[in-house]
């Protein structure tokens, strides 16, 4: 089981990165994974949301928990 400590860590990082463009590799289970592209827009208490920035679709926006973080169900990269 996580802390709430492990949880709070996470919030302030990503809280860190707003604005910032990420990729996102999002685990969807049995090998498949989705990788999207987007900005950090907004950091929430149970969730955190991007904004993509590439495909078909650039209004939508993604929304992640930070347990998803921390179960590595979501890995967050930094772009240039």
């Amino acid at each position: 089981m996580y802390d709430r400590s492990d949880v709070f860590h996470v919030r302030n990082d990503i809280q860190k990165i707003i604005g910032s463009k990420v990729k996102l590799e999002t685990n969807k289970g049995r090998q498949k994974s989705v990788i999207n592209r987007g900005v950090v827009s907004n950091v929430y208490p149970s969730i955190f949301t991007v904004q993509l920035s590439e495909g078909p679709d650039t209004s939508r926006k993604l929304s992640f928990s930070y347990t998803d973080v921390l179960t590595n169900t979501v890995e967050i990269t930094l772009c240039d």
